[in-house]
């Protein structure tokens, strides 16, 4: 089974006393009967994913790990990618309105989340959702899931065939606009303007809700803390159409202690896949949260026993940095694998002189042509290199001596890299006190 989670992660028997200890839960709709309803039955649940990209970000991971210890338990996730609400965008949570993207570039990202998912959770790969009529037709399961095996189904299958006119005549008429305008995910967004496009996006999404409980029999709905009005919406539509009742729990975003959400770096998003981001350089994100963020991401992003989160949280000082590096190795470990994971913490370790494998620190092949006669470019190269996003960055790293070759500290912006630098074909480049790169020269 693709389960991370050790046996002795918890002393609870009730997966919802976990998550409440893990500081998770942020806003439930009846949190009496929903710990009664976790802990007496296994359910299933779900949680959408709009295909915005072709990789899933951090940001995800988030509800990934909350999939995992419900799957533990013995509950069955329900993975909802949303191929017909990501026609439209979610409004929740955005100063503008999302790009549109073409059925077939969402079709891709759709296909590309599955296989990450992959990954994280065990999948009864042999269920199959055959249902394509709508609004008005049950969906169609050759037999349900086993029960705790995860399935996954795209919301493409109800809602791309619906007919406007009817969806509205049958759904529309739940929904309260007045209620509607006072929900939050609408409410930050009145003063800039919010189109009547993404205004569907709250119908799209309650009717998810009723779907999956009326044709999957899911008794749950889960999402990120900004997902609450939408998770209401559908609540009271599967009492008012389908008279059936049904529960929602909304969970913490992963922010930082300002408030600001984790996972954006100076490239762009924190991305799972390899392909993106580097194990290095996703290990190298962990290992340098702030002091104060340190125990929330152990918490909540590792499986680490809470004992042990609590000691680790407790060091000050330089001991600090024990915890950050255990916090870097279990979160790469988690998402690229345990070998990934020692080679990168191999790599930081040789990295920052406290030994380890040299050969693990990020690696670019160049030809020696490049840097015969004049070289190349200082800033060019770190550039080309990722290090810095533009010229002008590289300009100000340099300026406040931030950029170091070979452990000298670089002064001179309109520096060249030539090839008597290199010190047996190799060149070792620091930028501020924890990235490096190395250039060999072929």
């Amino acid at each position: 089974m693709k389960n991370f989670i050790p046996d002795s992660v918890s002393k609870y028997d009730n997966v919802y006393d976990v998550l409440k200890e893990r500081g998770f839960i942020e806003q439930v709709t009846d949190e009496q009967a929903v710990r009664e309803l976790l802990g007496k039955e296994k359910i299933k649940f779900y949680i959408g994913f709009d295909p915005t990209a072709d990789c899933l970000h951090v940001g995800h991971f988030m509800q990934v790990i909350i999939m995992m210890y419900m799957q533990k338990y013995g509950h069955t996730p329900v993975v909802l990618l949303g191929g017909g609400t990501g026609m439209v965008g979610d409004p929740s949570g955005r100063q503008d309105m999302r790009q549109m993207m073409t059925v077939e570039t969402i079709d891709n990202n759709c296909a590309a989340f599955k296989k990450l998912f992959d990954q994280f959770l065990d999948f009864d790969d042999e269920w199959k959702y055959e249902g394509n009529e709508g609004v008005y037709s049950p969906g169609h399961q050759n037999r349900d899931p086993i029960p705790g095996k995860a399935i996954s189904v795209n919301n493409a299958s109800w809602l791309r065939p619906l007919n406007y006119v009817e969806f509205v005549r049958e759904v529309g008429t739940h929904f309260n606009v007045n209620e509607m305008l006072r929900a939050e995910c609408f409410k930050q967004r009145m003063a800039d303007g919010l189109s009547f496009f993404e205004f569907n996006y709250m119908l799209m999404q309650g009717y998810d809700f009723t779907v999956m409980a009326r044709d999957f029999g899911v008794k749950m709905q889960f999402g990120g803390n900004d997902q609450w009005s939408n998770i209401l919406a559908g609540k009271r539509l599967s009492r008012k159409w389908c008279d059936i009742d049904v529960e929602g729990m909304t969970f913490a975003l992963l922010t930082n202690s300002e408030g600001q959400k984790m996972g954006k770096t100076m490239n762009g998003a924190l991305w799972l896949s390899a392909d993106r981001v580097s194990p290095y350089e996703f290990f190298q994100y962990w290992r340098n949260v702030a002091d104060a963020d340190v125990e929330k991401c152990l918490r909540m992003l590792t499986f680490l026993p809470m004992a042990e989160v609590k000691r680790l949280a407790s060091l000050e000082g330089a001991a600090i940095n024990e915890a950050k590096e255990i916090l870097a190795y279990e979160v790469t470990k988690l998402v690229h694998g345990e070998e990934e994971a020692k080679k990168a913490l191999e790599g930081a370790r040789a990295a920052f002189g406290g030994g380890g494998d040299a050969a693990n620190i990020p690696t670019t092949e160049m030809a020696a042509a490049d840097f015969e006669g004049e070289g190349k470019g200082l800033i060019s190269l770190i550039k080309e290199l990722g290090l810095v996003p533009s010229n002008g960055e590289g300009f100000r790293t340099i300026e406040q001596g931030g950029l170091s070759v070979n452990g000298e500290k670089v002064t001179n912006p309109k520096q060249n890299v030539t090839k008597d630098m290199f010190q047996d074909g190799e060149i070792l480049i620091q930028k501020g006190k924890k990235k490096f790169h190395k250039v060999v020269i072929k």
